[in-house]
């Protein structure tokens, strides 16, 4: 059970959403006024070229649980809620996307969940609005592979809607690596768990920050960052390509002492050229995926870094939120 003076922080990541924040700001401070408990809105403008930043500000001035965290440009959406969680000073963290499409009204029976024991309590999309089916299709097909290939089993249907408890966000505080998957990083720290199934509704304003090429992205850093199935298939391609190069190979010396049908030189560009080069090249870049990462990690860079905070006016005092309500 939680005690009566918890402080819950809500992580809300912002990226050029402008004409949603005004709507996200007064439906989570319903929910939050609703429940009368002590509460922070963590708002991280992810180096928005709009007037999002500026919304933020102001909302800052106008209500005193408001923190603001402006990042030096556009890191990503998860650097972007990793950097909320590392302000965040509640005893549970809700995460949430500005675009409202994951409901606030969830939240409430979340808190609960967590108040009964469990650790981690994320939505589950039993459907989702407003989105086609490719994008259904393909994110389908994502849970699925990763938990073919990984060894941590990643919810489906998921998203980084979800509640975490103190102990699990400290968690994440000592996993530093760059390419995040926060849903899979979630499961992989383990502690009880439990979803909740909710419809998923259409944007309220503005267009997708996930493009094709962002979800391929974030695809490839779960898969790599969670599996190294990948590395063990090169080995097995390759003893496949090897004796597929020895069957070319019998073949070959078949044709060229029993059979007049051969041109001089073509077997050495069947077996060679067509076979190993190829098999080849997609090993390389099986390799040059995980290479790269290494590569990327053994520079230490900041995941994110912090143009501007604007704390929220709630007082710690020995540990315990001093509730405005």
């Amino acid at each position: 059970m939680s005690p009566p003076s918890s402080l819950f922080s809500i992580v809300v990541p912002c990226y050029n959403e402008a004409e949603c924040i005004r709507e996200c700001y007064a439906r989570l401070t319903k929910v939050m006024t609703d429940l009368d408990c002590a509460y922070e809105l963590v708002f991280v403008d992810d180096g928005s070229i709009d007037s999002t930043a500026e919304q933020l500000r102001a909302l800052h001035q106008e209500d005193q649980h408001v923190v603001v965290l402006c990042l030096s440009r556009n890191f990503g959406h998860q650097p972007a809620v990793t950097a909320g969680m590392t302000v965040a000073r509640g005893d549970a963290i809700i995460i949430i996307d500005s675009d409202l499409q994951d409901p606030p009204e969830l939240i409430p029976k979340m808190i609960n969940l967590w108040r009964q024991g469990y650790k981690v309590v994320y939505g589950v999309r039993s459907y989702r609005n407003g989105e086609s089916h490719f994008k259904l299709w393909t994110a389908k097909l994502f849970y699925r592979i990763i938990n073919c290939l990984s060894d941590v089993s990643i919810p489906l249907d998921t998203g980084d809607f979800r509640l975490q408890d103190r102990c699990v966000v400290d968690a994440f505080a000592q996993m530093p690596e760059r390419h995040r998957l926060l849903r899979g990083m979630s499961s992989w720290i383990g502690f009880s768990q439990i979803g909740i199934s909710y419809e998923r509704t259409q944007r309220l304003a503005g267009t997708t920050k996930y493009p094709l090429k962002k979800m391929i992205t974030l695809a490839m850093d779960g898969i790599v960052s969670f599996s190294t199935l990948p590395l063990k298939f090169v080995t097995i391609i390759g003893f496949f390509s090897a004796l597929m190069a020895f069957i070319g190979i019998l073949y070959t010396i078949f044709i060229r002492l029993f059979t007049r049908s051969w041109v001089q030189g073509w077997a050495i560009s069947f077996v060679g050229m067509l076979l190993i080069a190829g098999v080849q090249l997609l090993c390389l870049g099986i390799l040059g995926e995980y290479i790269g990462r290494i590569y990327t990690e053994s520079k230490q860079r900041p995941l994110f870094l912090i143009k501007e905070q604007l704390q929220a006016k709630i007082e710690l005092a020995d540990g315990k939120p001093q509730s405005i309500r």
